[in-house]
């Protein structure tokens, strides 16, 4: 099988490679020449077999957007385009709708496994028809970890699922994040607690909250103990979002992720405008001390 593969970035390399790695050939693009295998769209859909299988690994939104209408005006009737960025659910309805007009199908894909996908294999999520979910599932074989193919690849339903799925395999994700930062600082915080990496090691084994978020976590304590090169300033990709106004237009209480997407505005805030009228009324209403601008913490480069 021979697939193009647009979007050689920190995922879409090592995506490239574990495909070769298994046997599906690829002809990859990407404006970087020292990566690119083709050097323009219009030679990687040249070199393509027909019918032609494109796979989109870019930024979600107006690139993503770009990609697709370009590659609606030089695919034909019968190719293939996969979309396995983050792009939002609703915009796969357009896209598809784009690539229909011209007789192209389209697949969305929510795809999980980071930088870590090349040994590890990526969790896929795939939303589309059948027939096309079908005609490439050697490239998902491929893609995914080795074991019962049940265990890190679905196909969820029609256009738009697999990045829905995707957005709520993310807003779980923040909140799991949120939950072992704030055990972390809280163990930092008391004295009592004389080895904090070595708890988190701990609990890598036996425990219920063994995962490998807590693999990262105690990997991360290793490679810097105290993160003391890491500012305490969190961006947040959009997906947490998007699963939050998910939850109100469906009225689904998501209290954990949405605290977690929170946290992430308010840890971009030197001083929260917000923390200081709290600070205030307290002040007002119970005569408690206030700390001036030079005495916080933060002021003083502690974390946030």
């Amino acid at each position: 099988m021979h697939i193009g593969l647009i979007g050689l970035g920190k995922m879409g390399f090592n995506m490239r490679e574990r495909l070769r790695s298994a046997g599906i050939e690829v002809t990859g693009f990407d404006r970087n020449p020292e990566v690119t295998d083709a050097a323009s769209l219009d030679e990687l859909v040249a070199a393509l077999p027909v019918p032609r299988t494109v796979w989109v690994m870019v930024p979600a939104g107006t690139i993503t957007d770009s990609v697709i209408t370009e590659l609606a005006g030089k695919l034909e009737a019968g190719d293939l385009v996969i979309d396995g960025g983050n792009s939002k659910f609703t915009e796969d309805q357009r896209h598809q709708a784009v690539l229909a007009d011209r007789g192209i199908g389209f697949i969305d894909v929510g795809v999980s496994g980071g930088v870590w996908g090349l040994a590890n294999g990526y969790a896929l999520m795939a939303g589309g028809t059948a027939d096309h979910v079908q005609a490439v599932l050697p490239v998902f074989d491929a893609l995914r970890p080795e074991g019962p193919r049940e265990e890190s690849f679905v196909h969820v339903g029609d256009v738009g699922a697999g990045h829905y799925a995707k957005m709520v395999h993310n807003g779980i994700e923040y909140g799991l994040m949120q939950a072992y930062a704030e055990g972390y600082e809280l163990l930092e915080a008391k004295g009592i607690v004389k080895d904090v990496p070595g708890t988190f090691r701990a609990w890598q084994k036996g425990t219920v909250v063994r995962s490998w978020l807590l693999d990262l976590m105690v990997k991360a304590l290793q490679e810097d103990p105290g993160l003391t090169r890491v500012a305490g300033y969190v961006e947040d990709s959009g997906e947490g979002r998007w699963t939050v106004e998910e939850a109100i237009a469906n009225e689904v209480p998501a209290p954990a992720i949405t605290s977690a997407l929170f946290a992430r505005f308010a840890s971009r805030q030197d001083d929260s405008p917000a923390m200081k009228m709290v600070a205030a009324l307290r002040n007002q209403f119970g005569g408690h001390a206030v700390r001036r601008p030079a005495e916080s913490p933060r002021a003083k480069g502690s974390p946030a």
